[in-house]
């Protein structure tokens, strides 16, 4: 039996990582967007492989993805809070007027 390769699960493995690294180093909350493509992304691809469980291979992925973009999309969230703290902070600074 010759099984093809699960559609999507590169991709939605692609965007798990992409996630994560987005969210430590480059961009922070903009790599929610990452996380959510990536868990639609697994979703559809968990859909067909439950379909037609012996044709595709590649199912290991599709988990790995998961996990991965959950962590990611908990890095961003956790970066937007440090984000609004930190503005918060600089706005009530420059309101309040003590620069000391």
């Amino acid at each position: 039996m010759n099984q093809q390769p699960l559609p999507g699960a590169s991709a939605a493995l692609t965007m798990g990582i992409l996630s994560i690294v987005g969210s430590l180093f480059c961009c922070g909350p903009f790599a929610i967007i990452f996380s959510i493509i990536g868990l639609s992304k697994a979703k559809s691809a968990e859909r067909i492989h439950h379909e037609n469980p012996g044709e595709y291979s590649g199912f290991e992925n599709v988990k790995t993805s998961k996990i991965l973009s959950y962590i990611g999309l908990g890095l961003s969230l956790i970066m937007l809070l440090f984000l609004i703290l930190y503005f918060g902070v600089i706005i009530a600074m420059i309101s309040s007027g003590n620069f000391n």
